[in-house]
């Protein structure tokens, strides 16, 4: 007779769905975390129907309690709940490489964009992800706040995230969930999202043990074995687990782990973190950037890939080790109302996010507002193809450029 781990919900796919559906996501998905979550949403929920509006919502507001870069963190789940462990993998490396690959090629390639056609492709990119994250909240908002109360949860998790700094998006998350608890108790039977993942709990208890375990042994083990990779190891796991509030939060704790030890010149380490602005997929691959650039070895494709495994382990720990246990916890009566009051907060997250820094820092003049508009609109009523948008935003602002 199975037991109760080897009944858990089985993959729906295959690892090579996963694979393929992630390439394309990595290949266009540009504009941070939040856009991020928003081209998971359209393709995944809305176009290939991997999950439901409520259980997409769940799995966001559980990867922002955790430390570690909440975009490949849920995409990372779908990839395992959709093709099992090797899924999980295919989506991590499908969504991660091609960025990783473009910015290990600018290490060593010093590739410059710095000439106006490059900047005017830039931008475009940046007016894409207006659009989607614009997309984003119009679904989820109509999904996910259909009452005054959890409208009210999304405003004042939207000005929490506005006002409270770099902890504001956990903040929002948690007060949303406490404020759930005392407002959201009404009965409603599609609240509760279709989640499950074939992950035995001892495996989840290992994960959650290895977490601190290495966050406290790494530092040691590295001192006294003088390996250089070792410590390049550490510098980067402990980064990896220390980041709350998205991705660019990473930005000084490597430049505090990289350019103060003198291993990467400041210069460069900038350099390299402008370009990771503008390439599809995870900033965490900023990371693999830094590995091809240390000084002293081990640097280059070595460098780069300790860099980039070190920095995403953490989070993918913390993960694996929760998830075992969420569906049981998510169907408690208290978690429940506990995940509508979250569920709302992750509205007002992505609303505030949309404003800044997504629209302050690309929507510059009425003609930007007019892209970023037609392109939410081919989105939303047109039911256009995401990478569609993304080639011609791209092209209208580079020909504009030119003009």
């Amino acid at each position: 007779m199975a037991t109760e781990d080897q009944t858990a919900l089985r993959p729906h796919g295959s690892a090579s769905e996963v694979l393929w559906a992630f390439l394309k996501l990595g290949l266009t998905s540009s504009g941070g975390p939040v856009a991020h979550l928003g081209y998971f949403h359209d393709e995944l929920v809305i176009r290939r129907k991997w999950l439901d509006e409520k259980a997409y919502a769940d799995l966001v507001a559980l990867c922002q309690f955790l430390p570690g870069p909440a975009s490949s963190q849920v995409g990372f789940a779908l990839g395992l709940m959709r093709g099992g462990p090797l899924g999980a993998l295919a989506a991590w490396s499908a969504f991660t490489l091609p960025s990783a690959i473009i910015l290990v090629l600018f290490a060593m390639a010093a590739t410059a964009l710095d000439k106006p056609v490059g900047h005017a492709l830039l931008h475009g990119l940046k007016l894409v992800a207006v659009a989607v994250v614009g997309q984003a909240v119009w679904g989820m908002a109509k999904s996910l706040t259909p009452d005054r109360t959890r409208a009210g949860i999304a405003l004042a998790a939207a000005i929490a995230v506005t006002f409270a700094g770099v902890f504001g998006q956990l903040i929002a998350i948690i007060v949303g969930a406490l404020a759930g608890l005392v407002l959201c108790r009404e009965p409603d039977s599609k609240t509760i999202g279709n989640l499950s993942f074939p992950i035995p709990r001892t495996t989840g208890v290992v994960c959650l043990v290895t977490f601190p375990a290495l966050l406290l042994l790494l530092p040691v083990i590295a001192a006294s074995s003088g390996s250089q990779s070792l410590n390049l190891f550490d510098a980067f796991y402990r980064s990896g687990s220390l980041v709350f509030g998205g991705g660019h939060v990473v930005l000084p704790l490597l430049q505090a782990e990289v350019v103060h030890p003198g291993w990467v010149p400041e210069s460069t380490f900038l350099a390299g973190y402008g370009v990771s602005q503008a390439v599809p997929g995870p900033l965490f691959t900023f990371a693999a950037y830094l590995g091809a650039v240390m000084d002293p070895a081990p640097s280059g494709l070595i460098g780069a890939m300790i860099c980039l495994v070190a920095i995403f382990l953490p989070g993918f720990l913390l993960l694996v080790g929760v998830l075992p246990f969420w569906g049981a916890l998510n169907r408690l009566p208290l978690a429940q109302a506990a995940m509508r009051g979250a569920n709302a907060a992750v509205v007002g997250v992505l609303g505030a996010a949309l404003y800044n820094p997504v629209w302050t820092s690309s929507v510059l003049t009425p003609v930007d507002f007019a892209k970023a508009l037609s392109g939410f609109l081919l989105l939303v009523v047109w039911r256009t193809s995401p990478w569609i948008v993304v080639v011609l935003m791209a092209a209208v602002t580079v020909l504009l450029q030119m003009l």
